[in-house]
């Protein structure tokens, strides 16, 4: 058994783990480790939307 990953499913698992160890290093608290996780996952994703508009709008 394989998978396969697009790439923004692939964005979106680096996010996850992404999101998930800044939070545990750069914060002290759980709720502030939970609160900024969620910040860096919600700023990963965006950053990927809007690289792949600014990249749909080059190649037009």
């Amino acid at each position: 058994m394989t998978v396969q990953l697009t790439h923004f499913s692939a964005a979106l698992v680096f996010a996850l783990f992404a999101s998930i160890v800044f939070g545990i290093t750069h914060r002290e608290s759980v709720r502030d480790m939970v609160r900024y996780g969620l910040c860096c996952f919600v700023m990963f994703l965006g950053g990927v939307l809007v690289a792949g508009w600014a990249m749909w709008l080059v190649r037009r």
